[in-house]
Order: C-alpha cells, then structure tokens, then sequence
C-alpha cells in the first residue's frame, strides 16, 4: 500500500490537495481514493473497485480512444478562457456553477469566457453539484443557456430526485444524474422518476468497471463516464469502462489529471485532439518517492481501510 498526496492546481470541490491510496495486485495497479467526507459504508464500493482492478482486471476494450471533456474549475473568466484553450483539443467543456459566494453574473462571465476559447461548435455543459433547489435551477439554466450559447447538458442542478424531475419538465436543456445515481441506495428511482436523459457514472464510487456496466445496461440511458479526481492510475479504470460501453455518445469527464499539479505515472491520461488513449500506465518509483504522504496521513488511510473492509465485505 502506498500513499499519495499531491496538489491541485485550482481549488476544485473545496480541495486544494487530492490523496488516495495505491496498491499492486496480480491484475495490476489500482487507486482507492473516496474523499473524506466518505463514511466506511459508503467507501466501501471504492476498496471493492480498486480490488477488481487489483485482482481482475478489466473488460476487453471496444474502443481505442476515448473522447473527453475539459474541466472548468469555478475560476474567473481569463482563466476559464487559458483553461480551454490549453485543453489538448478538447471540443467538450464542462463548467463548474453554483460555486459559494459567486454571483450569477460570475457564472455567465465564465461561460462567455469558455464559448468564446471553445469556438461556435464546441459543446459546453455545467455542473452544479445539486446546490440549487427547483426555481433557482430553472431560472439559472435558462441565464447560462443563453450565456453558453446553448448547453449540452446540466448535471445534477438540485439534490433530490423529484426535484431533478420538475427541474427537467421545466427547461429545454437536458438533465444528467451523477449524485442521485453514485450516492443514492437505490439508483433507479431517476429512471421511475424520469428524472434525467443522461446518467454519469463514476467507478470507483459504484463499485468498479464491471458493476458500471451491469447498471448502464438496467438503467437503459446515454452514459457519461467520469472521474473522482483520481491520478492516472485510478482514471485507467475510468478509461476501461468507457472503452467497454456499447455505446459512447458523449464526451467522458475523464482529462481531470489536468487539474493535478503532479501525477505517479511518467506519461499521465492527458488529452490529445480531445481524446484520451485506452491503456494502462504504471506508477514510476521517483513520481511515487515524490507525492509521498507523510507519516500522519499513511496513519490515517490505514484506519480508514480498516474500517472500510468489513463493509466492503459484507456487500460482496
């Protein structure tokens, strides 16, 4: 076991640093990583993950490049603009909104920024991280539609399922479901609900590639796959689901090693021409002597896993 903790270029889900555990199995290398406000049951899913990629490996790919989404931290609109543009290609951006103590003309300054880096045909959606109730995110969508020059798609504007449904009935831009799907106990009140036309999946919250796949089949929508902010090592599992899906319609939220200021592996998942390679890098020993967590928080990862294995235990 080994832990990581490297630095964030941006302040990104309130982080300013990202740290996570890696391990080597017979399969492989994989990352356990679920964030700190992730109780032991709920963690429970991410050791299942990293063990699948550990033990099993993954599927056999059905494609060898990955389109992916840019990540747009809640930051001013020059920088929004040099974020895109130094993207490696990518024709997709997803902006982060309802960020504490912006303003809406905070937001619409920053989606201004993004069209204007992305050009005319880039798509652009946003996030909201459920922070809106029902009249804010109706009222909000249709201001940075306007302000985007059309969206993609609003991931995850209000928390509750209901309230993602009326949300949906009232704006035009199409809904996707992250957290009513990662964090819910059951996944498919969104479908009953006809809550959202597109669902994001993210591995290592749901328990690895092959339990994705089993849900993306039950749940019958357009998938997005995305990252939990991991290092290339844990992206690899990201890539490997959206290498397996039957279907790829859009473009996955998986070039977030961008966001890191360092990464375990030599040649990180970084986007060329807007897509991300399928393959799977190997941590180099200097990178990982280098992003060592100190003794404190190798301390504190290892009562974590030893509250997080009998849950994931008793799930299997």
């Amino acid at each position: 076991m080994l832990v990581y903790d490297v630095p964030l270029r941006t302040r990104f889900r309130g982080l300013l640093r990202r740290d996570g555990v890696l391990l080597r199995g017979d399969a492989g290398w994989a990352e356990f990583s679920p964030f700190w406000d992730y109780g032991p049951q709920e963690s429970a899913s991410w050791w299942r993950a990293a063990r699948e990629a550990a033990d099993e490996g993954w599927p056999a790919p059905l494609r060898d490049r990955i389109p992916v989404n840019v990540t747009v931290p809640a930051v001013g609109p020059e920088h929004a603009h040099r974020i895109v543009s130094a993207s490696g290609g990518c024709r997709t951006a997803k902006v982060k909104v309802a960020e504490p103590g912006q303003s809406l003309a905070d937001e619409i300054a920053r989606l201004e920024a993004v069209r204007d880096a992305i050009g005319p045909d880039g798509a652009i959606r946003v996030d909201a991280n459920a922070a809106w109730d029902v009249d804010t995110a109706v009222a909000r969508l249709a201001a940075l539609d306007r302000a985007a020059g059309g969206l993609e798609y609003a991931e995850q504007p209000v928390p509750d399922v209901e309230d993602l449904a009326r949300v949906r009935r009232g704006t035009h831009v199409p809904i996707a479901a992250d957290e009513s799907i990662r964090r819910a106990s059951d996944p498919f009140a969104v479908v009953r609900a006809h809550a959202a036309d597109i669902v994001v999946l993210k591995v290592q919250p749901l328990g690895g590639v092959r339990a994705c796949l089993e849900l993306a089949e039950r749940v019958g929508l357009p998938v997005v796959v995305s990252s939990a902010l991991e290092t290339s090592v844990g992206l690899a599992a990201g890539v490997a689901l959206a290498a397996a899906l039957p279907e790829l319609p859009y473009a996955c939220g998986l070039a977030t090693a961008q966001l890191l200021s360092a990464d375990v592996v030599a040649e990180p998942l970084l986007p060329v021409d807007g897509a991300l390679p399928v393959r799977r890098p190997e941590p180099d020993p200097a990178l990982l002597a280098a992003a060592a967590g100190d003794d404190g928080l190798v301390a504190r990862w290892e009562q974590r896993l030893r509250e997080v294995e009998p849950h994931a235990a008793d799930q299997a």
